[in-house]
């Protein structure tokens, strides 16, 4: 089943939308990047794949994508346009993951212990813009404060597994084959595009359940 509800925020109204388990366990709540929305391959995919698992996914919208806006603000505004929703889903009464695509995951790991998470997923995160690996974000994701899971992958032109540093214990690192920063994989590749997904999706479920 699939609501949606509004959220006030500082930044304006953010848009849950639920993609529910019959009989819940968690929720894994999923913010998008900078540039696009929900509607991105991977959360997609890990919205209609975890609620079978128990997992209700709840795919949050940015207020600057509810507002009809292109590009994404600040860090500090996307984490005012955050927080309150996470807060909002962990009082409900599950274990609450935090966690998201790209700009969204460095928005979990910001926030997420402050909010009541219990662990970060992190899909695509940006370790770096293209082309500039000394202008690493590392800290935010070793400074999560969570048990915190990096989906990455290997091809990703914000920085592929091999060169993220050593992560603290409670972060583990799952490398997705021949994937671009959207995981994409191209027609050349001796995998395929939903074996992709059915990767990322597992590594996401699995690791969500070993936390309860």
């Amino acid at each position: 089943m699939t609501t949606t509800e509004i959220v006030p925020t500082g930044a304006g109204d953010a848009r849950i939308t639920y993609h529910r388990a019959a009989a819940p366990r968690a929720v894994l709540a999923l913010g998008h990047g900078a540039g696009g929305g929900t509607g991105a391959r991977d959360l997609v995919a890990l919205a209609a794949a975890l609620p079978a698992r128990g997992i209700t996914v709840a795919l949050v919208e940015q207020p600057w994508r509810v507002a009809g806006k292109k590009l994404g603000p600040a860090p500090k505004t996307l984490d005012l346009g955050w927080t309150p929703v996470a807060e909002r889903l962990a009082g409900a009464g599950l274990p609450l993951v935090v966690g998201g695509r790209s700009a969204g995951a460095r928005v979990a790991c910001r926030t997420g212990a402050a909010t009541g998470a219990v662990g970060v997923v992190a899909l695509a995160f940006p370790l770096h813009p293209p082309g500039k690996p000394e202008k690493s974000r590392a800290e935010e994701l070793l400074e999560s404060g969570l048990p915190t899971l990096v989906v990455q992958s290997e091809a990703d032109p914000f920085g592929g597994p091999a060169e993220f540093p050593a992560l603290p214990t409670g972060h583990e690192l799952v490398a997705v084959p021949y994937g671009s920063h959207g995981f994409e994989v191209p027609k050349r590749a001796p995998v395929g595009q939903d074996e992709v997904l059915e990767l990322i999706c597992g590594a996401v479920g699995d690791w969500v359940l070993g936390l309860l």
